[in-house]
């Protein structure tokens, strides 16, 4: 290289800019990606509650000729089915209480739920006592909900009740 070239080389140098402070950008940067992340992860978990969540009790009232059956006892009991609510399209679908009744996804089950992955094989039994309908727990995974309440022990339903098992929402009525 000659001295001219060594000369525009040297004012070339001299001309450009210096190193920039970037920190600042970078930090905005940073704190955006973070703030994505939150985000993100929020509606994730809004979507997850979404699916889950127990529905709240829906309140109607009484009827006074609803149809009774007799207990084993000699006891009037009402005359009780669950519907499907949830999910929707497995709504519409009805079950008739009998005096006992399973609900899971076995084969065996009188209120068979194959198609909810949250549910147990042998979730929740229905039975009758006294008249009235009960449910409980079979010691399931996920839980059985009566009302937006996890039951622990054995727990009266009532004509309105939502009962949700794994991800199976149904209302008893008649």
């Amino acid at each position: 290289m000659t001295v001219g070239h060594w000369a525009v080389m040297h004012v070339l140098l001299i001309a450009l800019p210096g190193p920039t402070d970037n920190t600042p950008v970078l930090r905005a940067l940073e704190y955006g990606v973070i703030i994505l992340l939150w985000l993100f992860f929020m509606w994730v978990v809004r979507a997850v509650w979404v699916e889950v969540r127990p529905l709240k009790r829906r309140r109607r009232r009484r009827d006074a000729n609803e149809p009774t059956v007799t207990g084993a006892k000699g006891r009037k009991g009402k005359l009780l089915r669950l519907h499907v609510i949830r999910p929707e399209d497995q709504a519409g679908r009805t079950y008739d209480i009998g005096d006992e009744v399973t609900v899971g996804r076995a084969a065996g089950c009188g209120v068979p739920i194959d198609y909810d992955t949250y549910s147990s094989n042998l979730h929740a039994r229905l039975f009758r006592l006294d008249g009235d309908l009960w449910a409980e727990d079979l010691g399931s995974t996920n839980g059985t909900w009566v009302n937006t309440i996890r039951i622990s022990e054995r727990t009266r339903l009532e004509k309105g009740d939502l009962l949700q098992v794994g991800g199976t929402v149904f209302e008893v009525g008649k």
